[in-house]
């Protein structure tokens, strides 16, 4: 790819964190790298750190990024190290990818914990995802023109869109027939998406959601664990047992059919131990 100065008017920091878990009130951070781009220096300056949460890894995110509690247990703590994560941000930009919704948010939260305010009102944020979705939307539209290469002139007219979908289909088959998937952790995949109908449905199927709303999901131990809320990653069979009102809660709120058919029967399960 072509090298590329990026033009700048104040400082630009690229960054990225592991942690704990998904949740950006209750997790905390223990890998975090920093990339600062500066008008008046040629190189950009670095600074990696493993840090010490103070709570355990969630099995979930030890998939993910591989880091152990024993890998950390001797890393200095966030409230050690934040004051020099803090200073090197200084008053910079800030860029990363899905950043808004969680690096940022999280960083600031633990900033905030050791009396430290990242105050983002007069920073520049750059969420490099943002601009993919952006550039490369994902309507109907936009996949008739990049696998079919035409415009869909009839968009949310019911059959004008079952039939480009149709359309789409046939154009993903020929795409990708015979082309493998690297996935996220550079494992090669080869050929999934081919003329088998089962083949599909399996390589985009995710086996974690148990629902369509995604209000459910099982954890890295094959358990049913809630996906929203205070209870976020807590195990349903559980938060029922010391909470029983949680489960008569759901019943009487807005969720889905599939939902309250799911907690009901993890209900009457519990109730029967």
């Amino acid at each position: 790819m072509r090298d590329l100065t990026i033009q700048l008017e104040k400082d630009l920091i690229f960054f990225g964190i592991e942690s704990t878990g998904l949740n950006v009130l209750k997790d905390r951070i223990l890998q975090i790298a920093l990339i600062k781009y500066s008008k008046d220096k040629p190189e950009p300056q670095e600074l990696f750190m493993l840090i010490n949460p103070g709570i355990p890894i969630s099995e979930e995110a030890f998939a993910v990024h591989g880091i152990s509690n024993d890998m950390i247990r001797n890393k200095p703590t966030f409230a050690q190290v934040g004051k020099e994560i803090f200073e090197f941000i200084g008053n910079a930009d800030l860029a990363g990818y899905n950043s808004d919704r969680f690096d940022i948010p999280m960083l600031m939260e633990e900033l905030h914990r050791i009396g430290y305010e990242l105050d983002i009102s007069k920073r520049r944020l750059i969420d490099v995802q943002k601009i993919f979705y952006k550039m490369e939307p994902r309507t109907l539209k936009a996949a008739y023109r990049l696998y079919c290469n035409g415009d869909l002139s009839d968009a949310h007219d019911a059959l004008a869109d079952a039939r480009a979908t149709v359309d789409v289909f046939k154009g993903q088959l020929l795409r990708y027939e015979n082309v493998d998937w690297i996935d996220g952790d550079g494992f090669v995949h080869p050929a999934p998406i081919k003329n088998d109908i089962e083949a599909i449905a399996t390589f985009i199927r995710d086996d974690s959601a148990l629902d369509v709303t995604q209000r459910l999901k099982y954890n890295a131990k094959g358990e049913v664990v809630f996906n929203f809320g205070k209870y976020a990653g807590h195990v349903v069979a559980q938060v029922f047992r010391s909470e029983p009102n949680y489960y008569h809660w759901i019943m009487e709120k807005d969720f889905s059919a599939q939902v309250k058919q799911i907690v009901k029967k993890i209900f009457d399960e519990m109730k029967k131990t």
